[in-house]
Parts: structure tokens; C-alpha cells; sequence
């Protein structure tokens, strides 16, 4: 991005600025910022590219500073300190994106509608990543699941509920629940799903399946998920197959685990290797690993 000219800091009308990019606030931050302001003033001024508005006067688009705007009108300001930039429409945009993204706590929703609007406005994937600091393979995995309208899987993502890499493997598995099943199956053992991204994966998964990939129900998606007692034996024997392959997996872990008692209790016998121990400052074992060798 390019500007004609240098910034210059003026004092602006609040009533001749339009937001561009506008969001939703959290009440409570909001009041802290309003606090702030009445308290010690504006620390830093909002940013503004001016346009000429329907009346002829000069109105300025709002790049970043949402917040202090409303918090000034909260307090009955009538005007606002503010840099103005001279850039085009789509350059605004992208400042006023790169500029949500890079608070610490952007919402999920922000970014997918920031990143779907570049992609609308003709952005391939490497270009929306420069241009919003994001890496290439996060964007263009975005991109695949927007193309295919998965709001559900995007959102989880953006939330941190579940790994890309998993959100992307169910993607691919489409509306095959055992292609979904090996999907989450794969992704456990790999590492990428563990403890509560696994749960989340899976209540995913099922409300996926419900409610399809969009984050609002549908009236076809009501009719499709009405419960049955085929349906509930199906997800009956689908628990028990669940338990069961934790079972086998339990019991190939107990083996596992005496096996490796069996061996830390020969080595433990063998004076000269916990001499050895001894002299690199090894020779403790977890209290655990140390009642089970006793008890043998």
C-alpha cells in the first residue's frame, strides 16, 4: 500500500466518518475504553481516508479506531483527533482488516469476512496472505474450507476447538462417516487431535452431520435429524464399537507398560549400571514406576 501524501493529523467531525469495516464490541471492554478516554484523554488517534459525500462535503471512511469513535460519540464529542491518509477503497480495506487482525483477540467471524471479501474481490491466496500477514498454507486452507462452505469447521479453526489439519481431513472426507471416522482416527494418532480437540472433533462431527456445514439450521436439515430407533441402535452400536476399541487400546498399553517394569526392574539390579546412573545424576524414577518395580 502507497500513500499520495503524508499522513496529517487534523480534528474531524464526528458526524462525517463512516465506518468501513464495522464489528461487533464487547460491552465490558467498551466501558473500560470509554473509562479510559474520560479518564486520561485519547492515546493514539483513529485513522481516516477522506471522500467526497453525497451533500458535496469532505466525509472520511474509518480505517482503524472504531472503538474510540463510538467511545468519543458515548461521551458527546463532537470532534475526534485522527490522521488522514489519502488511499484508495481497497487499500482502506485491507488496512482496516490488517488492522483487526492484528489485535490479539480478533473474532473468528471478522477474519473469515475479511478473508472471503478479498477472495470475492479477486485476491488469490498468496496475495491475501501478504497482504494480511497470515501464512500461505493457513489462507489457502481457509479458502478451501470456505469454497466449501464449511462455516461449521471454520469456525471451530478459527476458535482454536480443532487443529486445521483435522478440520481439512474431515472436509475432504465430505458426508462419508467412515471416511470421517478414519479422518479423526488418523488425526489421534498422529498427534493432531488429543483430550478436548478430540471431543470437540467428534461433537463436531456429529452436529456437522445434523445440521450441515452451515452455522444456521435449515428447515431440510430439521427433518433430516429427526431421531429414529434405527438411528439410535446405530449410534448405540457405534458407542460400543468406540469402548470396545478403547479397551483394545487400554489393554495393548497395559502390556506395553509391564513390559517396560520388566526391564527397569533387570536394570535395577545390575549394580555397575546404577553405579553409572548414580555418577550422571539419573538414578530417580518417577514414584509411580518405582512402586510398581517393588511390587513386582
Amino acid at each position: 500500500m502507497t500513500a499520495s501524501s503524508q499522513p496529517e493529523l487534523r480534528m474531524i467531525p464526528l458526524s462525517r466518518i463512516e465506518v468501513l469495516n464495522p464489528r461487533d464490541r464487547n460491552q465490558q471492554v467498551f466501558g473500560e475504553i470509554v473509562e479510559n478516554i474520560q479518564n486520561i484523554g485519547l492515546k493514539k488517534p483513529i485513522t481516516v481516508t477522506p471522500r467526497v459525500g453525497e451533500d458535496g462535503a469532505e466525509k472520511y471512511l474509518l480505517v482503524c479506531g472504531e472503538g474510540r469513535v463510538k467511545a468519543f460519540r458515548e461521551l458527546g464529542e463532537e470532534r475526534i483527533p485522527a490522521l488522514v491518509v489519502n488511499v484508495g477503497d481497497d487499500d482502506a480495506f485491507l488496512m482496516s482488516l490488517a488492522e483487526n487482525i492484528a489485535r490479539r483477540r480478533y473474532k473468528p467471524v471478522e477474519l473469515l469476512a475479511g478473508i472471503a471479501q478479498l477472495r470475492d474481490k479477486g485476491y488469490k491466496a498468496k496475495e491475501i496472505a501478504q497482504k494480511v500477514g497470515l501464512a500461505l498454507s493457513y489462507v489457502e486452507d481457509l479458502l478451501t474450507l470456505l469454497n466449501r462452505g464449511e462455516e461449521r469447521l471454520l469456525s471451530a479453526v478459527c476458535s482454536g476447538a480443532i487443529p486445521m489439519r483435522a478440520a481439512i481431513a474431515i472436509a475432504g472426507a465430505g458426508d462419508d462417516m467412515k471416511g470421517i471416522q478414519a479422518a479423526l482416527h488418523d488425526a489421534y494418532e498422529s498427534g493432531q487431535l488429543r483430550g478436548h480437540q478430540l471431543m470437540n472433533a467428534r461433537r463436531l462431527v456429529l452436529r456437522r452431520q445434523s445440521a450441515g456445514k452451515g452455522l444456521r439450521r435449515t428447515a431440510t436439515s430439521s427433518a433430516s435429524a429427526a431421531i429414529t430407533s434405527s438411528s439410535l441402535v446405530r449410534a448405540y452400536q457405534k458407542e460400543v464399537q468406540r469402548q470396545r476399541f478403547l479397551v483394545r487400546r487400554a489393554a495393548v498399553a497395559q502390556q506395553r507398560l509391564a513390559f517396560v517394569i520388566g526391564a527397569l526392574r533387570k536394570l535395577a539390579a545390575d549394580e555397575n549400571f546404577c553405579n553409572l546412573l548414580r555418577a550422571e545424576g539419573l538414578d530417580t524414577v518417577p514414584k509411580y514406576l518405582a512402586d510398581r518395580m517393588v511390587r513386582g
